[in-house]
């Protein structure tokens, strides 16, 4: 952890204009700088560095920040990792906390089996240069169409004919055994020696989002050979092949200036593609996608296109994949490459034009994609016409962000001609449904933490078990109903979340609301003004001290000076002292990106008519949370002594709450 003081230290020291000035050619105009985004493609410089303000700002793409967060965008760095590299910059040095015996260790020894594969990654390289490496591992990759430079740049290698080639190396180089088994690059048999994982192969590196080698995929090149065509790294303490992605470390900069990724399949689907130019493509690398790989992705960019073969396994790849990306909150395309072909041959048939020009005329928005293979087998059939809308409202309600949940419903009920009110209505029953299992997920979770706790501590019930359960005390009930307080917390503070969003991003604007609207009278009432309205006319405060700090302090900017613009409010908040609150607020405003020209740019809804939607809407649920949190209070006392004596009462509460709750309902959709 870097101390505050050293944090105050670096964020004192580093100057904007010289921090980006490392990565951007900037020219200076009036008080400020200018210079063509990195982060996007444009030819008119709109990007704006403001040294008397500490901030940038394009106004292109939008993104904006201080020192730390271009550094975190640009390199795809955390922010304590933003910070050492400020530190180094400046010469200040960071005295983190003292390490112990064990955390020393620890260290070490991953640093060990990082040196063990990076030694490994140089030999597999040398290798190529003589003898069976260079007529056979050398001869495959210029078969393949890969250039000398692009070889070396990504360190292809190959792996001797000899089981043990490499554990004999390595040991005469004064590596420990240990290590080269626990990276997985041998494996230990019964009578003490050492077997290469990898021979006769020629192989890929696969690098960390910070450029260490991590692990190896090695192909072979026998045909009608007994082993397996690939051979791939173990789960190692250094790789996870379903958190990495191959091509990341070469990647990265380029996912983030052009804010867009590629994914597809194979090694050599990247190296063909990032050799012709297109240089933000990567790889899923034999696995299939998974969460934690959209995550890395999603460091860098919100944006994915799938590009995968056009062939029925490549088309049913890209249909598990969309669900997964859009469940993340990222944007996602697909583009299938003509069946007979993959991303690396068709990358050795055409130019780089003619490959940007079949992505630009072929790339689909998912809905379109997935309506389009669906309509093919309804073939005119109602009940399955039915259960395609059906089947793409379901894919939309993944998304987590109520606008793009919006934007698409409208632009799905014009592609299929129906009313858009039928399509949220599916829209919001699926995600009710899907919330609903996450809850139940989260409330087993809880349950069996609790009952291990329980266990833990009151091990001298063990014995007085009865038909395997063990007899409940008072101290059960406790623990049980303080983990239901929890869990509604829970509940509530993603709503709360929901409101702090909604003010960052859209405070200032105003809602439009029509004739017959219930909420006519507030048309005209920016945003903010709305939610503060309606939280404060039922008395309700915040109970997130994180969410509860942000609304606080926006409110106080946003009263103090009416001439404020939501930008000016934003840089405020996060050039303030607070920096824990400032990073939360560029969390939250960096999600603004998530609503982006792209996604609206096809439907004919104004950004105010589909605020005047969702704000409200937001209420609403955020109110049936309140009031299941109070009925679960009041059946809980129900319980007690003190609730038996008052229960008619009680149970008439309980019952107006339920009717108070299933009209909010019923005007959400949720009543089937």
């Amino acid at each position: 952890m870097i101390p505050k003081e050293t944090v105050d230290k670096i964020l004192d020291a580093a100057r904007i204009e010289e921090v980006i000035g490392d990565f951007v050619s900037l020219k200076r105009r009036g008080a400020s700088f200018v210079a063509c985004c990195p982060f996007h493609n444009e030819k008119t410089p709109s990007f704006y560095v403001t040294p008397s303000k500490g901030i940038y700002k394009c106004f292109g793409c939008g993104k904006s920040g201080t020192a730390v967060k271009f550094i975190m965008e640009h390199e795809g760095l955390s922010y304590a990792d933003a910070l050492r590299y400020l530190a180094r910059k400046y010469g200040i040095e960071v005295v983190e906390k003292e390490e112990s015996a064990e955390e020393i260790q620890a260290r070490q020894k991953t640093e060990s089996l990082y040196l063990v594969s990076e030694f490994a990654q140089k030999y597999f390289s040398d290798n190529l240069g003589e003898g069976e490496g260079r007529h056979i591992g050398y001869a495959y990759f210029k078969s393949r169409g890969l250039e000398d430079e692009t070889i070396v740049k990504y360190g292809l290698g190959w792996s001797r004919r000899d089981r043990d080639d490499l554990a004999k190396a390595a040991r005469a180089a004064g590596y420990k055994e240990e290590y080269l088994v626990e990276t997985g690059l041998c494996y230990k048999n019964d009578d003490g020696s050492l077997t290469d994982r990898f021979y006769d192969r020629v192989m890929f590196p696969i690098h960390s989002a910070s450029g260490r080698v991590i692990a190896f995929g090695g192909r072979t090149l026998q045909g009608g050979h007994p082993a397996m065509k690939y051979v791939n790294t173990p789960t190692t303490e250094i790789y996870a092949k379903e958190r990495s992605l191959y091509g990341i470390w070469f990647a990265k900069s380029e996912i983030a200036r052009k804010d867009k990724c590629f994914l597809v399949e194979g090694y050599l689907d990247v190296l063909s593609m990032h050799q012709l130019g297109i240089a933000n493509t990567v790889a899923s690398s034999g696995t299939s996608l998974t969460v934690e790989q959209i995550r890395l992705i999603h460091k860098f960019t919100e944006n994915v296109t799938i590009m995968y073969d056009g062939d029925s396994a490549g088309v049913n790849a890209a249909m598990r994949g969309i669900g997964l990306v859009l469940q993340e909150g990222l944007n996602v395309k697909v583009v299938l490459i003509p069946d007979g072909d993959d991303p690396d041959s068709f990358a050795r048939k055409h130019t780089l034009e003619e490959v940007e020009q079949f992505i630009a005329s072929h790339e689909r928005d998912f809905i379109s994609f997935k309506t389009d293979l669906l309509l093919e087998s309804a073939e005119g059939d109602p009940l399955k016409k039915a259960a395609l809308i059906n089947d793409v409202a379901d894919t939309i309600a993944l998304i987590p962000d109520a606008i793009k949940r919006i934007a698409y419903a409208q632009s799905s009920s014009q592609t299929f001609g129906m009313d858009s009110q039928i399509l949220f209505d599916r829209i919001n029953s699926t995600r009710e449904k899907f919330l609903t299992e996450q809850l139940k997920s989260a409330e087993r979770e809880e349950r069996r933490e609790a009952r291990l706790a329980r266990q833990k501590g009151e091990s001298e019930n063990s014995e007085r078990q009865e038909e395997g359960a063990v007899m409940e005390n008072p101290t059960d009930k406790m623990s049980a109903e303080g983990s239901q307080v929890v869990l509604e917390n829970k509940l509530l503070a993603s709503s709360e979340r929901e409101f702090v969003w909604f003010i960052l991003n859209y405070g200032l604007e105003l809602l439009s609301f029509s004739q017959d609207s219930e909420f006519r009278e507030n048309d005209g009432v920016s945003v903010a003004d709305f939610i503060r309205g309606s939280l404060e006319s039922e008395k309700i405060a915040l109970a997130n001290s994180v969410y509860r700090k942000i609304y606080d302090a926006f409110f106080d900017l946003y009263d103090e000076d009416e001439s404020l613009t939501q930008q000016d409010i934003i840089q405020k908040l996060i050039t303030g002292p607070d920096q824990d609150m400032a990073e939360q607020v560029l969390e939250l405003t960096q999600e603004k990106h998530l609503l982006t020209i792209n996604t609206l740019k096809n439907s004919i809804t104004k950004i105010e008519t589909i605020l005047s939607h969702s704000v409200p809407r937001a209420i609403m649920v955020y109110q049936t949370k309140r009031l299941k949190d109070k009925q679960n209070g009041l059946t809980q006392l129900l319980a007690t002594p003190e609730g038996a004596a008052d229960a008619e009462k009680i149970l008439i509460e309980i019952q107006n709450l339920a009717i108070v709750r299933k009209a909010y309902e019923e005007k959400l959709g949720r009543v089937q």
